[in-house]
């Protein structure tokens, strides 16, 4: 028995003696190899994590499905640091904290309000710092401030009508018969000057004869007298509209026409015509209605609020069915002094070229006006703006992960763009997509910072009423 006992007491101390020296050695070479590790610079990794989903991670180093390399996790990046619990506030109303852990009526955890160590004390209230991973999974997206020449935008439906400074309405200056018609078609393109139609009438026959007879008087004569009848004879004849190549033709030929020539006054289309071929007609018949279609009036409606944007000149933009995706650009002209008390609006009238003709009076046409042009405006894309309705405010890109909440002062919005005329600057980055997501963590943030302000003023003031300059303590036995 004694053996026995002897033998296992050897043991046991052989195997004490065995297990103490390696833990001895073993950790002596650990910490040789952490400071070989130190001492080079490197350190191990002990794992690998998929650069787009940190749940997905790797032993070894490898690549993703595109490519990428794993990122390395090192063994003091494992490590959670703690940060301080300042209160704990409730889950559903942030007003309500608690300096200590407890739940509120519905069962739920208050939660934790670390201290944000390391923070920059200059920082405007309200910045946020988010992890890069998780900017990616919610989708923030931004935009570049830029600068551009801006308008508002006014929409509203054209009719497009003749240029009435371009239409001539023809009628004869004395009674007489239509002998023939060279243009007697509707819709007939004419030129400058073409001869319409011509006409016999007694009067202009008379005309002739008195012009012939003074012509003869003047050549033989060449007096004074003879030379003011020969101009009223002339005179006579231009007030009959007789073309010039006529008068011409009839002083060298000394031959009476019976028919004279009414001409186009300027190129354009036959829009009307008021007589045929032998018909009687007197000065208040119309024969032809010629239009010039090379320019046209569009008449737009425009609201009564809107007018105080209206001014002449403003930019137009038109497209109409009949060419789709073509662009018309033309300006406003005229704004019509009365306004339709029934519709409560305005006639606006725009000028547009039509040198193709492809627009016809009657279209409907859709019409956007660009007045108050701003020139150099600074602009954000529309979406970027968070509208709170006392104030508009966008988040500006700090750094990478951080946003600052600033507030904006806006303008005019046109194309999906709004101008800024005061918080931003030309080069700067803006968010665009899931602000509201980061607008709320900014509100949380700020609500944060007023309340640990409040909280280190209660303090301050606690430890002054406190202080022991205030404090009387003559009255106070200093035996027990």
């Amino acid at each position: 028995m004694n053996k026995i006992t002897t033998s296992i007491l050897l043991i046991a101390t052989l195997g004490i003696g065995f297990g103490a020296g390696y833990l001895f050695f073993g950790k002596q070479m650990a910490m040789n190899d952490l400071q070989t590790m130190t001492e080079s610079g490197e350190r191990k990794a002990l794992f690998w994590r998929n650069p787009m989903n940190p749940t997905i991670t790797s032993p070894v180093f490898m690549k993703d499905e595109m490519g990428m390399d794993y990122l390395p996790v090192y063994a003091d990046e494992g490590k959670p640091k703690e940060r301080e619990v300042i209160f704990w506030r409730n889950p559903m109303n942030p007003a309500i904290t608690s300096p200590v852990f407890t739940k509120d009526e519905m069962g739920m955890d208050y939660l934790p309000v670390y201290a944000e160590g390391g923070s920059d004390s200059l920082e405007p209230a309200g910045t946020v710092t988010i992890d890069p991973v998780t900017v990616q999974n919610i989708g923030v997206r931004t935009a570049e401030v830029k600068v551009k020449t801006l308008s508002r935008e006014i929409n509203a439906l054209g009719h497009i009508d003749f240029n009435e400074e371009r239409l001539a309405r023809l009628h004869p200056k004395t009674s007489g018969w239509i002998e023939s018609m060279n243009v007697d078609e509707t819709g007939t393109k004419v030129n400058h000057d073409s001869i319409l139609l011509s006409i016999y009438s007694p009067d202009l026959v008379a005309a002739q004869r008195e012009y012939l007879l003074a012509l003869n008087t003047w050549e033989k004569s060449k007096n004074t007298t003879s030379k003011s009848v020969l101009k009223s004879a002339r005179e006579r004849l231009e007030l009959f509209d007789v073309p010039e190549h006529q008068i011409i033709e009839l002083k060298k030929s000394r031959k009476i026409k019976k028919q004279l020539h009414i001409h186009s006054p300027f190129q354009g289309r036959v829009m009307n015509i008021g007589a045929r071929d032998g018909q009687y007609v007197t000065p208040k018949d119309q024969l032809y209605l010629i239009a010039d279609l090379s320019r046209i009036w569009v008449n737009v409606d425009v609201f009564e609020d809107q007018l105080s944007w209206v001014n002449l000149g403003d930019r137009a933009a038109m497209s109409v069915r009949a060419e789709p995706g073509r662009l018309y650009n033309g300006k406003v002209t005229f704004i019509h002094p009365v306004l339709n008390s029934k519709s409560r609006t305005a006639r606006v009238r725009l000028e547009f070229n039509n040198s193709d003709q492809s627009l016809k009076p009657g279209m409907f046409a859709n019409v956007v006006l660009y007045s108050n042009p701003q020139e150099n405006a600074v602009v954000v894309p529309s979406e970027s703006i968070i509208r709170s309705g006392s104030r508009e405010q966008v988040f500006v890109v700090r750094a990478p992960g951080k946003f600052e909440p600033r507030e904006v002062t806006i303008g005019v919005t046109a194309s999906g763009l709004t101008q800024i005329r005061n918080g931003v600057k030309e080069g700067e980055q803006v968010v665009t997509s899931s602000q509201f997501l980061i607008d709320s963590e900014s509100k949380l943030r700020e609500a944060t910072a007023k309340m640990m302000a409040a909280m280190s003023a209660d303090k301050e003031s606690m430890e002054a009423d406190m202080s022991m300059d205030d404090m009387d303590m003559s009255d106070m036995e200093m035996g027990e």
